[in-house]
């Protein structure tokens, strides 16, 4: 069973940065694509960014392209969403995820384990 707890949430105004952090309990991680989810009020969890379990292929959500950076640390079961430039619409509760196999996905149904999710509210 992998447990996979976010940190990094918070308030903050529109254009700033803010890094979130989830680590992962199992000693496997670093066999497991990785991925960031987020969930706004009254929608449904979107796709946000994905990476491989070696950190060699990413992918990103339209919305987040160009401001958003995944990153992982395999050495410390780690798995980083870096967001600049943030903007009013980024608010949501951010899941970062474990895929079941090694390449990215954006299928949230490819993921077996969640987090339980971390706020982020951007004020414009």
């Amino acid at each position: 069973q992998v447990q996979l707890v976010e940190s990094g949430g918070g308030l903050v105004q529109a254009g700033v940065s803010l890094r979130l952090s989830c680590a992962a309990s199992e000693r496997t991680f670093s066999s497991n694509a990785m991925g960031w989810f987020r969930q706004a009020p009254g929608k449904e969890r979107d796709f946000v960014a994905t990476i491989s379990s070696s950190g060699g292929t990413e992918r990103y959500a339209d919305s987040v392209k160009g401001r958003f950076t995944i990153e992982r640390d395999n050495a410390k079961n780690t798995v980083y969403l870096q967001m600049n430039r943030l903007k009013p619409e980024d608010t949501a509760v951010y899941y970062c995820a474990a895929a079941r196999f090694r390449w990215v996905t954006a299928d949230a149904h490819d993921y077996d384990y969640w987090g339980q999710g971390t706020q982020v509210t951007v004020s414009s």
